[in-house]
């Protein structure tokens, strides 16, 4: 199975579905791992293109603990918009990737990058299959799964689905470790330790699905979006 997560800055991924992302690797799924900005606004003290560079290092570094491809599309952090060519670059990850599920951020979350992410990953999802839409590479067969990860805090999220990350919480854990750059500005600005947040919401949603640690999904419902299969690990 290919696995497609989109995640609007480099450290997205490692908090929101981490622990999944490790699963299916470790299962022997191929796994692709996009960042859609840059994160060259990650630190108020640091020049955004030297931002950006060193966020690079870091997402590569998570990424290669479980062996997933880093696709990284190089939007300004803070800059997304939604227009027909950013629709179309991510119809170019998707044909490149050729997923069966897409992991990505939900339409309620609290940040602009974060929905425009997620919006895009919706609207060009029917477009990769389409095959006048003549690009690089040629139309996929058949629209990959689209599943909502949690948001920070999980306000107003309702999970549909759960994935038993007990065994790869710790993994979760030093992916995320792998943003230095990170750690403790998020920690002085928010008042929270990451590392806490993350080992706090698996609890909560392991709580929900009855076991130790776990993250919550919503599928995209939508007509031809569905399935009768467990998709997720």
């Amino acid at each position: 199975m290919n696995v497609l997560a989109v995640g609007a800055h480099p450290d997205d991924l490692e908090i929101l579905c981490g622990g999944t992302l490790a699963k299916y690797a470790l299962r022997g799924d191929k796994v692709f791992m996009v960042s859609f900005t840059n994160g060259n606004m990650g630190h108020p003290d640091v020049d955004p293109p030297d931002m950006a560079a060193i966020r690079k290092d870091e997402f590569h570094a998570s990424a290669a603990l479980i062996g997933a491809e880093v696709i990284w599309m190089d939007v300004d952090d803070e800059m997304s918009e939604i227009h027909v060519e950013a629709r179309l670059q991510m119809v170019d990850v998707m044909r490149y990737a050729k997923p069966d599920v897409i992991l990505t951020h939900g339409p309620d979350d609290y940040h602009v990058d974060h929905r425009n992410a997620g919006q895009l990953v919706f609207e060009a999802a029917p477009l990769a299959c389409v095959r006048n839409i003549r690009r690089e590479l040629p139309e996929l067969a058949k629209q990959p799964l689209i599943y909502h990860m949690d948001n920070i805090g999980g306000i107003g999220f309702i999970p549909q689905e759960f994935v038993d990350i007990t065994e790869t919480i710790e993994l979760k854990k030093k992916m995320f470790l792998c943003h230095q750059s990170q750690t403790g500005w998020m920690q002085e600005t928010s008042g929270f330790d990451f590392v806490e947040v993350i080992d706090t919401v698996g609890k909560f949603r392991g709580y929900h699905a009855g076991v130790p640690y776990a993250e919550g999904f919503k599928r995209l419902d939508a007509w031809y979006r569905g399935t009768t299969e467990r998709i997720l690990p």
